[in-house]
């Protein structure tokens, strides 16, 4: 029992701290794995170890056995670095438009509070739906929540398949949707939508392969568990090279919980910022088309940061990935 609240307190003091595990060990003169393992509860700290994680923490050694008031953070504003930009720039044909920024990082916290109305209720939908699933699910949720929060400005797209996510309910958007009103069974007109609008993409990162996290004496995140610690990188996927007006998400497990963790914009990509289309083949199931975003793409994403959480450490991570310091802290 008081290895489970050693586990929980020392992920918690050190996401609060905005270290990583291998910051911390660092810190500490620890060896990774070790502070791996004691965030795991699969090993008891010894007392030299326990004054070592405190020190580090700025925390005394007993609160690290004392079972944490965990807040189910981030908060939104308070846990995040927020770029000072009140607008981003929509582009269309017809001319470009500035959109609030705080549309979209006001989604976050509303975002947030529907996912712990959710484990309220004791579903884990992480459980329930796998990786997968849950990645594009969070990037529904955040497209979701956008429309509440933009009061009007925004709809959802009518179809499922359509483009872009959100359809931009400005005077010509709303001449457009009218024009349209007939046509709403119809995946034609709004595949892409002549209006425009913006598109949500999620991303949860790439971890290492069960082999070589043994090779490499680390612990592989389970489900549930941070990953920002052992990213290896990051991208975001689509079914065609003509995606832009980009709201990419980031999330990650903050506490067993799923949480958006950064989010970039970007309204000047271009086909050669996706890799190829790769066309599911057949007899191969229910797979879709999809091109994956190469760096030229994902460093266009990472100049357009809007926000990134300070629990863990996410902007030592985006920045170092980036091989920039856009991020500040």
């Amino acid at each position: 029992m008081l290895t489970k609240i050693f586990s929980l307190a020392i992920r918690h003091y050190r996401e609060q701290a905005g270290l990583s595990q291998e910051e911390v060990a660092a810190i500490a003169d620890l060896d990774r794995t070790y502070v791996s393992q004691l965030e795991r509860g699969l090993k008891s700290p010894t007392l030299t170890s326990l004054q070592k994680l405190a020190d580090c923490l700025g925390v005394q050694a007993h609160t690290l056995l004392q079972e944490p008031k965990i807040k189910y953070g981030p908060t939104f504003p308070n846990d995040y670095v927020i770029r000072d930009q009140a607008k981003i720039i929509l582009s269309r044909e017809s001319g470009d438009i500035e959109v609030p920024t705080s549309v979209f990082l006001s989604a976050i916290e509303y975002a947030h509070e529907l996912i712990d109305e959710i484990y309220s209720t004791d579903l884990d939908i992480a459980a329930v739906l796998g990786m997968r699933n849950l990645s594009a699910f969070m990037g529904e949720l955040v497209a979701r929540a956008s429309v509440k929060t933009s009061e009007g400005l925004f709809v959802s797209n009518p179809h499922q398949d359509g483009y872009p996510d959100l359809l931009i309910m400005d005077k010509e958007g709303k001449l457009v949707w009218d024009r349209l009103s007939e046509q709403l069974n119809e995946k034609a007109p709004f595949s892409p939508f002549a209006a425009g609008g913006i598109e949500f993409k999620a991303t949860c990162g790439s971890v290492p392969t069960p082999a070589i996290c043994k090779r490499k004496g680390i612990a592989r995140p389970s489900l549930g568990d941070s990953r920002v610690d052992c990213l290896t990188g990051y991208d975001w996927k689509a079914h065609h090279r003509e995606t832009n007006n980009l709201l990419g998400v980031l999330w990650d497990f903050i506490h067993g919980r799923p949480r958006v963790v950064a989010m970039f914009y970007s309204n000047t990509l271009q086909e050669d910022d996706w890799g190829n289309v790769v066309k599911p083949k057949k007899g191969g199931g229910r797979t879709t088309s999809v091109s994956i975003m190469n760096r030229q793409g994902i460093t266009k994403m990472y100049e357009g940061w809007l926000c990134v959480s300070t629990l863990g450490g996410y902007r030592n991570y985006l920045n170092r990935r980036n091989k920039g310091s856009l991020i500040p802290g």
